[in-house]
């Protein structure tokens, strides 16, 4: 480890970070998913191919596109389909995609494909086997894909500017692994170095869907236009990424997983701490800073969005972008713990979506003391979710007001604070948010309100006495076991709460579906409500045969023209 990597400034405090409004302001990083991926691909050299496109010229069809790093391989299964208009939905519910996928472990045989094509494009009302690691779905953007096909057959390119607003060709609606519907859990990928980090299969699930997207517009266009059809230009194509629509169903996972998410936050966390412990940077570290701040102000000028809450947001960072370029004139970030003076100077200056996306540029020139990172995101403390039974309650009571101390002071009878229910809809089977005084939701609450509990529960141990072990308490109340446990983990966990009310009449679920996407490594949030959101991801990426070790990172800025 270089010597400016001891950690001198200590990380932030949970108190701050773990705020809904930072926690929906983060940004994409050098510790983001998709870069993990694509500098692991680089690194070691994976190579790419095609061995299927069996595809007719009204799009219906499958194909196959394999990744092959050192040890072992991985198959992306695509179905294409003919998919009437009045079909296309970006609801998790919906029964038909304009394409279907599955991640097949190895390289499928004939026998495989044949299986994959009677359950793949039934998603969930199929099933797939332990040779799978994912299965997903993915819908056109019907607008760009229809102007991309005619311009292409009619022997044109593309409008650049279109593609740069949409950003997508297709959008998936769910990438499901970890063992959704047959597939293979977790355990069976978990000690793989290639695919050990979070997300990594999911990941690489949707890489391989860009190729194949490409691919398949490229297809309909010759399909269409005959000889007189234009290839899609490399520098265009790069800047289709896929969309994803996400919705409440990925809100209650940042809550369900406090040790994963707390290493996620813990490692940026820390990242961030080591950058801003440098003493002294070098020129061309602040070039790389300055270079990539540039091009993040590009991308942040290609952002839209109609939602009030984005557009406030929007307003707020391009105010924010001006402010720091009057920084930048006017400030050496070379001598004197630049990096620690710039966050401070945005502390007090910036809106948290301009302090956040400072926190993850200062990253960019320090790969060495901060990719290492990644290795700590995996949640592999298989312990920490066991309960301590012999812990005297006056420890478990100072364990709760460490971690929820905010909420222990809050009207818990007052309907602003618990207006809202989180359960799952027997209907559709996807997470919801009611209002628990207008809607008979409260017996099938779920336990997605851990500020809540744990104000119940330090209630209930006042009537216990101090030296008293906890399992003797929870034998009494067993529906605090939850609360316990949390408090618990807080040991090793210091990011895993977050230190806002989950229920309250004002909470905005969009902040928790961005937390999460940023670490994928999103750009460009688009929410249509405060409730479900569309991004882009890999817009930018290398495609396989352009993947090498000097584009495998900074793909996610895009390049200014000279």
């Amino acid at each position: 480890m270089e010597p400016h990597a001891q950690t001198e400034i200590a990380r932030r405090d949970p108190a701050t970070v773990m705020r809904l409004s930072r926690l929906g302001s983060l940004h994409q990083c050098r510790l983001s998913f998709m870069r993990q991926l694509t500098r692991r691909m680089a690194e070691e050299n994976w190579s790419f191919s095609r061995p299927a496109f069996e595809i007719d010229d009204n799009g219906i069809g499958h194909a196959v596109y394999t990744a092959q790093g050192p040890d072992r391989a991985y198959s992306l299964v695509a179905f294409a389909h003919d998919l009437p208009a009045d079909q296309r939905s970006d609801r998790v519910i919906a029964e038909a995609w304009d394409a279907t996928f599955a991640l097949f472990d190895g390289v499928p045989t004939a026998e495989d494909i044949d299986r994959l094509s009677q359950n793949v494009p039934l998603q969930e009302a199929g099933r797939v086997s332990e040779s799978e690691l994912s299965l997903s779905r993915a819908n056109r953007s019907v607008r760009l894909w229809a102007h991309v096909v005619d311009r292409l057959a009619a022997g044109q390119q593309p409008d650049p500017e279109q593609i740069y607003q949409v950003g997508y060709l297709m959008r998936t609606t769910a990438v499901y692994g970890s063992g959704k519907f047959g597939a293979a859990d977790r355990e069976k990928t978990a000690d793989r170095t290639e695919v050990s980090g979070p997300f990594q299969i999911e990941m690489l699930s949707v890489y391989l869907t860009r190729v194949f997207v490409r691919d398949l517009v490229q297809h309909m266009a010759r399909a269409k236009g005959g000889d007189q059809t234009a290839d899609l230009d490399p520098q265009i194509a790069r800047w289709l990424g896929i969309g994803n629509s996400t919705g409440l169903g990925m809100a209650p996972f940042i809550v369900n997983h406090p040790v994963l998410f707390n290493n996620w936050i813990m490692a940026r966390e820390e990242a961030i701490s080591r950058v801003r412990s440098v003493e002294t940077a070098k020129v061309d570290e602040v070039h790389r800073f300055t270079d990539a701040f540039a091009r993040s102000k590009q991308s942040i000028a290609w952002w839209r969005s109609e939602h009030p809450i984005q557009l406030e947001k929007l307003a707020a960072l391009k105010a924010d972008l001006k402010q720091i370029d009057t920084y930048l004139a006017n400030n050496d970030l070379v001598q004197d713990h630049p990096w620690n003076r710039l966050i401070h100077w945005s502390e007090s200056t910036l809106s948290e979506e301009g302090q956040e996306l400072l926190a993850s540029l200062i990253l960019e020139p320090y790969g060495e003391i901060v990719d290492g990172l990644a290795c700590c995101m995996s949640d592999t403390n298989a312990t920490a979710q066991v309960i301590d039974g012999e812990m005297p309650i006056s420890d478990v009571r100072a364990l709760i007001r460490h971690s929820f101390d905010w909420a222990l002071n809050l009207d818990w009878s007052a309907a602003k604070n618990c207006a809202r229910a989180w359960y799952v809809s027997e209907e559709k089977l996807e997470p919801r948010l009611g209002e628990r005084f207008e809607e008979p939701i409260a017996d099938y609450e779920q336990p997605l309100a851990p500020a809540r509990d744990a104000a119940m529960a330090y209630e209930a141990l006042h009537e216990w006495s101090d030296d008293t072990p906890v399992a003797e308490f929870l034998l009494s109340r067993p529906e605090h076991r939850h609360t316990v446990r949390r408090a618990q983990i807080n040991r090793v966990a210091p990011y895993g709460e977050i230190h806002d009310n989950t229920i309250s009449a004002d909470v905005k679920p969009i902040d928790m579906l961005r937390a999460k996407l940023s670490f994928f490594g999103a750009t460009h949030f688009d929410p249509r409500s405060d409730r479900w959101v569309r991004i882009c991801m890999y817009a930018g990426a290398p495609y396989p045969e352009e993947l090498n070790t000097r584009n495998a990172d900074l793909w996610v800025y895009p390049e200014i023209a000279q």
